[in-house]
Parts: structure tokens; C-alpha cells; sequence
């Protein structure tokens, strides 16, 4: 649709809802004055952008078969061939499905946007590629990313892969499932809650969510551009750090990447933890819906790094619940200015996608009946609108007291140890239709309580798991200070090859 200006009756429409009613002659001499600006909005309708280029054009697709994909994990496999070497050469790798690969669909969860093909790759997408991988194609994610169980996507439940009667977590869901499963050797995630992290506790996977700004974000839908984060999610630790070697970097298009620190992520794999300071954080264990199953787990596996040498001690955080609080008026209103503005964050030096952009469009007019929690998001994101932005000044304003809460800590321990989820996966509802709006909200309030937090920070944050219980994963969460991921790794590592737990 091309751009033009409101004619006289439109403006003074526009006006009257704006309670600045205008006369015939104030309306005319209005659009006289906005003349430029049709001028100008004619120039970007014309004008081409130059967008990344897709540097492995040879790409198919095609959606399995309900018996090649009894997680419900996959939403369409390729084989797209990446370099003949480097250092990810002979990895099969799935992206999100809200990260773009040119000329592939994509649904982001969402079914009113099927059809859906983006015109370039996410810079993650080419960096694999760069690395030698081959992308076997793209997992399910939760309706539009704002969940934390898998029951949500358009495309049906996520299955966890320990017990397919369990939920996967969410929302990357599809790319936790399908590492421990082995079918694929790597995945990528995206965090605004803990949508990396809380897939990988209740599957049983290592996800990173890295430093803000350390991966790129271009090309992969977003919420929040300030807690957007993509992170590698893998079946072990070392497989995790290779991984983000190749995905840490300025790519020279995202405006969230600024005065970032890359490391040799691997070379810290083998360090000892003797001497490491890990403090456990009291109050990730406090929550009202914590397990005593997974408190119980998590505290030994504490106990595991006193006895590979490290220093470990109970300590206090008492701004880590009020940190829930900040992180919802961080992300409430603007997730829904972005929903709402078809998908696009402004402010945010990026690239877009036409195409996404224009699938985004009106899309709650198409959506049909949408989850309670996009609704609930919908609701109190307009409601919000007639408190003109406080509450998310308020919480901007606070976020530096629990940054330094979380540093304070860190200047004293190397790293804080917690659970990653408050407890195992959910049980699914026998069938998609026996689904109810509690469970959905169950889910999204019981995933994130330890988690959202260090997507406000901005501190890394990586997922491991320490045990089973009942035949389902635990997940320990470990935080680092900025840009450490580094340390956050050797720690990891050393705890894996003690434990000798490997997602299988």
C-alpha cells in the first residue's frame, strides 16, 4: 500500500480523537505544511535496501511428517551447506523459528503468519554457516515467543524428549527438544525471560544466554530490544562454548552490540575450579512454588564444586524477587508497542525484513483466538498506555540498584549458582483440546522466577543440568559478571566431567 497523506476530513478525524479539533482552513494549511514528508515517504517506497546477503543460496525445505517428528519439535528441516571448513564443520545445526533464514518459512509460533519467507539470513544464521555447519532446519517456538511451558505454538505441543507426556519448556522450545533427542548435534535459542534457559532445565540441555549485545541480534524477531538475547544451546559444555565462539561478535548491524568483550570460550574448558569463590544464592530457593526436588538437587550439586576445590557459600540477594517486578515493567509495555507496531522496535538500530513486517501487519485482525497469555500481554499493554510510560521509567530507574545488587555480589564470588527453573516440567494435557487457560498461565509464571532477572542485567547466564529426579531433568543456573563468560564455562565443565551428566 503506498503512503499517502489523510485527506482534509481523515486529518481533522485524526485531530477530534487527539482533542485538537481543526477547521477547514487549519486542516488545509496542516496537510500543506505535511506535503514534505508524502515527498519524502515516496523516496523510502522506492528506494531498496541493502540488506545481508544470503552467501549460501542453495536451499530447499520441506515440513516431516507427523512420524519423523513425534516431539512436535521440528517446523521445517532443510539441508542448507554451509563452508567446507571451520569450526563447526560437520555440525548439524536448527535455528528458532523466529530467527530468519532467506527463503525458508517461518511461523514464530504463530500461524497467521504462515507463508511467511524472509528475504536474508539472521547474522547468526550466517555465521554457522561461515563455521561449516549445515543447517538441518528450524524448531518450534511458543506464540510469538512470550511463553515458558511448550503448549502454545500454532503448531501444537512440544514434547519433552526424557517423557514425551511432559512439557519441553519454551520458548525455544522445539531447539532444546531436539539436541537431547540427538537429531540435531547444536541449536539456537532466544532470551527475553529465560527462553533459553528454561528449555534446557526441563529437557535437560546446556543453554547459554550470553552477555546483552555479545551475539548479534540481527535478523531474529524481537520483544525488548534490551533484553533481546540469542544464545547456543547444545547436548554438553564444550559443544556450548565452540559454539558461541563462532556466534560472539560485532556483526556491524545490530545497535545493541556496544563496547562488547569476546574470549576464547574453549580454552577455559580444563581449568580447575579449586579456589573459585561460587556463592548460592538463598533466595533462588525461596520462591513460593519452589520444588524441595530441585532445591535438593541444586544444593548438591553445590556441594559438588566444594569437593573439586572451590570456595562455596550461602549468600543473599535480596533484590533478586523485587528484580521480577523490574524486569515486568521493563517488558510489559514495550512487547506490546512492538506487537502492536507489527513486529518493529523503534529506536532500534537494526535491519528489518519487509516481508516480516508486512506478515506482522494488523496481524491481530487474523490471529483468530489467540493464547491467554498474548491476550493478557494485549490487554494490560493498552491499559497501560493511559499511565504514559511511568511504570516503565520507574522500573528503568531502578534496574542500576539491581544490577549493582547482582555486581556487589560478583565482587566478591566469581560466579552465583541457583536453580535455573523453581521446578521439573509441567505435565502436558492429554490432547491440545483438554488445554486451559490456568495451565498456560501455570507455566508462565512458574519458569521464569530465577531466570528473567539477568535478561534485565544482562548478565550471562548458562543452564546445565545436574541431576535427574523422576525420570526429568534438573537445571542449575550459573551468573557471571559481564563479558565473563569465560569463567562461567570453566565452571560448567568442570562440574560436567565430576558429575559425568551429559544430555543424552
Amino acid at each position: 500500500m503506498s503512503f499517502k497523506l489523510p485527506d482534509r476530513d481523515e486529518l481533522r478525524g485524526i485531530a477530534a480523537e487527539l482533542g485538537r479539533p481543526l477547521d477547514d482552513v487549519a486542516a488545509d494549511a496542516l496537510l500543506a505544511f505535511m506535503r514534505p514528508f508524502e515527498l519524502g515517504f515516496a523516496y523510502l517506497e522506492q528506494e531498496s535496501a541493502a540488506l545481508p546477503p544470503v552467501r549460501y543460496p542453495q536451499r530447499s525445505f520441506r515440513f516431516p511428517e507427523p512420524e519423523e517428528n513425534s516431539l512436535g519439535a521440528w517446523y521445517v528441516q532443510t539441508e542448507i551447506v554451509g563452508a567446507p571448513s571451520g569450526l563447526l564443520q560437520g555440525k548439524r545445526i536448527a535455528v528458532k523459528d523466529n530467527m530468519f533464514v532467506a527463503d525458508v518459512p517461518m511461523t514464530y509460533g504463530a500461524g497467521f503468519v504462515a507463508g511467511l519467507q524472509p528475504e536474508f539470513d539472521a547474522s547468526v544464521v550466517t555465521r554457522v554457516l561461515d563455521a561449516g555447519a549445515t543447517l538441518a532446519g528450524k524448531t518450534v517456538c511458543e506464540y510469538l515467543c512470550l511463553h515458558g511451558g511448550s503448549t502454545t505454538s500454532s503448531t501444537g505441543f512440544v514434547r519433552n524428549p526424557h517423557d514425551p507426556a511432559y512439557s519441553a519448556g519454551g520458548s525455544s522450545s522445539g531447539s532444546a527438544a531436539l539436541v537431547v533427542t540427538g537429531e540435531i548435534d547444536m541449536a539456537l535459542g532466544t532470551d527475553q525471560a529465560g527462553s533459553v534457559r528454561i528449555p534446557c532445565s526441563w529437557s535437560g540441555a546446556v543453554g547459554m544466554k550470553a552477555t546483552h549485545g555479545l551475539v548479534p541480534y540481527t535478523g531474529i524477531a524481537g520483544l525488548e530490544a534490551t533484553m533481546d538475547h540469542v544464545g547456543p544451546i547444545t547436548a554438553n559444555v564444550a559443544d556450548n562454548a565452540l559454539l558461541l565462539e563462532v556466534l560472539a561478535g560485532h556483526d556491524g548491524l545490530d545497535g545493541r552490540q556496544r563496547q562488547i568483550v569476546v574470549r576464547p570460550y574453549t580454552q577455559f574448558l580444563d581449568e580447575p575450579v579449586t579456589g573459585m569463590k561460587i556463592g548460592v544464592v538463598r533466595e533462588g530457593f525461596e520462591h513460593p512454588q519452589s520444588s524441595p526436588v530441585v532445591n535438593d538437587c541444586v544444593r548438591a550439586a553445590a556441594a559438588r564444586f566444594s569437593e573439586l576445590g572451590a570456595d562455596v557459600d550461602e549468600i543473599s540477594i535480596p533484590m533478586h524477587f523485587p528484580g521480577i517486578a523490574i524486569w515486568s515493567g521493563l517488558l510489559m509495555e514495550p512487547v506490546w508497542h512492538s506487537l502492536n507496531n507489527g513486529g518493529v522496535q523503534f529506536n532500534v538500530d537494526t535491519m528489518y525484513s519487509r516481508a516480516f513486517v508486512d506478515a506482522m501487519h494488523d496481524w491481530q485482525s487474523r490471529a483468530g483466538r489467540v493464547p491467554v497469555n498474548i491476550l493478557m500481554v494485549m490487554l494490560f499493554g493498552r491499559y497501560m498506555e493511559r499511565f504514559g510510560g511511568q511504570y516503565y521509567a520507574r522500573a528503568r530507574n531502578l534496574l542500576p540498584r539491581l544490577r549493582h545488587a547482582y555486581d556487589q555480589a560478583l565482587g566478591v564470588c566469581d560466579l552465583l549458582l541457583l536453580p535455573t527453573t523453581i521446578t521439573q516440567a509441567s505435565r502436558l494435557p492429554a490432547s491440545p483440546a483438554e488445554l486451559t487457560d490456568e495451565h498456560i498461565v501455570a507455566d508462565l509464571f512458574n519458569t521464569s522466577g530465577n531466570a528473567c532477572q539477568f535478561d534485565a542485567t544482562g548478565h550471562p547466564a548458562l543452564s546445565v543440568p545436574c541431576g535427574m529426579q523422576d525420570g526429568l531433568p534438573v537445571g542449575m543456573m550459573l551468573v557471571g559478571k559481564a563479558f565473563d563468560e569465560g569463567t562461567v564455562y570453566r565452571a560448567a565443565s568442570a562440574f560436567e566431567r565430576a558429575a559425568g551428566f551429559v544430555s543424552a
